[in-house]
């Protein structure tokens, strides 16, 4: 089987949905956990939005370094870097959304891990 490292416009679309997804996790966790955040999540108490405000701020954080790490994989001008860079990110949050589907609430898998999976495929199967 012969590797391209040339990533295909469905990859880096792909790649690029996972980013985004992940800087609205970050404003979502770091400027509106108290607000939209209590609306997301409506199966947490009330009263904790306040209480775990720093530490979804610092959760927000690493999401942005997610997306950082993807939107830099689409900017590289290698192409094998490229890909590996893509691939080592959504490896991550595949990663993440696993931990999150057995930690805290399978739907979290769906909603963050299967599109880097998706996008995952896309790199090394199209």
């Amino acid at each position: 089987m012969k590797i391209s490292y040339n990533m295909n416009l469905i990859a880096k679309i792909l790649i690029a949905v996972v980013a985004i997804e992940h800087i609205y996790i970050l404003w979502l966790e770091m400027f509106a956990w108290t607000s939209a955040g209590r609306k997301t999540f409506k199966s947490m108490p009330a009263d904790m939005f306040e209480k775990t405000k720093s530490m979804a701020g610092n959760q927000g954080l690493y999401n942005g370094f997610l997306a950082a790490g993807l939107i830099w994989s689409l900017i590289i001008g290698d192409p094998v870097w490229s890909q590996n860079i893509a691939a080592f990110f959504l490896g991550c949050v595949t990663v993440a959304g696993i931990y999150a589907a057995v930690s805290v609430q399978q739907s979290i898998f769906y909603i963050q891990g299967l599109p880097a999976v998706l996008a995952l495929a896309a790199i090394y199967l199209l």
